[in-house]
């Protein structure tokens, strides 16, 4: 995705930008049905009982104000509810939501309709078939407010909720993964020398990287005829010491441009191309509800299988060559183990005490390993760290007995 394309997507999910589209529809529909009028022919304007329409339009207006405040209140409750009882880090992906975009912009929307209408008709703007056209843009406006105001209903049942801000995170995981496009490295670490020589680049501002744009890093491989090598990706906080590519070749001060302008920086991360964020998200979901003022061991177990789910998926993954490395862009692979880390290792610390959440732990992590033996390394050694915490915190005999017979089903 090159950098103006992911600019673009994020500005159609400001919440904002929905409202103003459909309020400039709502405007032009209001004051098009004076020009469209000409084409009905006045006896039929005179049957159609057009009049209403000022009485439909000041109860659209007056009702309109009230369901849009209602909807904005009921939308900052579920922000502020999953900012102190899930986890701040979510409520970008809440803020994201289209549905609740939809309702907002259609009931705002409606409102600037009837407030245009109601000024158009105070000046006789219309005339007798324009009020035809008015007449049927309204009752197509009021199908609209009935249909969204239903699925609003149904959406706000569960909007914020924890089971679905889990969905969420998960799905927005999953999708980051796709966008990455490789399977991930396991085992050790990965470290490429860098050669004497090689030029590094680095970038002159301070924050997370949230996106790379790779056409264009690869456009700039092609100038040099050399290859780039990435050493930052999404999610890595960057400063002017730590340096995000090298490459052999000497770019001049044009292409130099180019590769910083590829990087995008941020204040915070972004579940778009960084798929560790999602994780680090999740296991903040757990963390929270094994705290002692929560102690709800139920969503953590959520929360592991959720995490399973992802990282299941991420260990199975194919090759994208849209994506992931090629002969003139080198791009590093994921480290599972450190995936690993980011999910399972603040549930393990902050839920060694609780047997229930301790087996599923280990169960989870055999799930990943099962199907793919590259993986067995890591998730042993993560379920061993695991197992560990567990047996050192649990007081109950039971508890420590049950625990090491899972572990060693799994891992002798």
């Amino acid at each position: 995705m090159n950098r103006w394309q992911w600019a673009l997507r994020l500005l159609t999910r400001r919440m904002w930008f929905r409202a103003a589209l459909f309020c400039i529809f709502a405007i032009i529909l209001a004051l098009a049905s004076a020009v469209a009028g000409e084409i009905i022919p006045y006896a039929f304007a005179t049957k159609v009982g057009a009049q209403s329409v000022d009485n439909i339009l000041n109860v659209l207006a007056s009702s309109m104000l009230a369901v849009t405040t209602f909807s904005l209140t009921a939308m900052v409750s579920a922000y502020s509810g999953a900012t102190s009882n899930i986890t701040p880090r979510a409520v970008q992906l809440l803020v994201e939501d289209s549905t609740a975009q939809n309702a907002l912009a259609t009931f705002l929307g409606s409102f600037l309709f009837a407030i245009v209408g109601i000024i158009a008709l105070s000046t006789d703007f219309y005339g007798e078939t324009g009020r035809v056209i008015l007449f049927g843009g309204t009752i197509l406006v009021i199908a609209n407010i009935v249909i969204t105001f239903l699925r609003w209903i149904e959406h706000i049942t569960r909007f914020g909720r924890v089971n679905d801000t889990i969905d969420r995170v998960e799905a927005a995981t999953l999708k980051a993964a796709q966008v990455m496009g490789q399977p991930p490295h396991f085992g050790p670490r990965l470290r490429r020398p860098v050669p004497d020589g090689a030029t590094r680049i680095h970038l002159e501002e301070i924050g997370r990287i949230t996106h790379v744009d790779f056409a264009t890093l690869r456009e700039v491989a092609d100038d040099l005829n050399a290859t780039i090598f990435l050493s930052a990706m999404p999610g890595i906080m960057a400063d002017p010491a730590r340096m995000v590519a090298w490459t052999v070749a000497k770019p001049d001060c044009s292409q130099m441009e180019r590769l910083q302008s590829a990087f995008t920086i941020a204040h915070d991360r972004a579940f778009d191309s960084d798929p560790r964020f999602g994780l680090v998200v999740l296991s903040e979901i757990a963390s929270r509800a094994l705290s002692p003022a929560v102690n709800d061991p139920g969503t953590a177990i959520s929360v592991l299988e959720a995490g399973t789910r992802v990282l299941a998926v991420m260990a199975t993954m194919q090759p994208d060559e849209d994506h992931a490395a090629s002969d003139k862009l080198i791009v590093p692979p994921l480290s599972f183990s450190e995936m690993l880390e980011d999910l399972y290792r603040p549930i393990a610390r902050d839920g060694a005490a609780l047997i229930e959440v301790a087996i599923r732990l280990q169960k989870s992590l055999a799930a990943l390993a099962e199907p793919t033996p590259a993986a067995k390394p890591d998730c042993k050694a993560a379920a061993t760290e695991a197992y560990a915490r567990a047996h050192a915190a649990m007081t109950a005999e039971a508890d420590r007995t049950k625990i090491t017979q899972i572990h060693q089903r799994y891992w002798s």
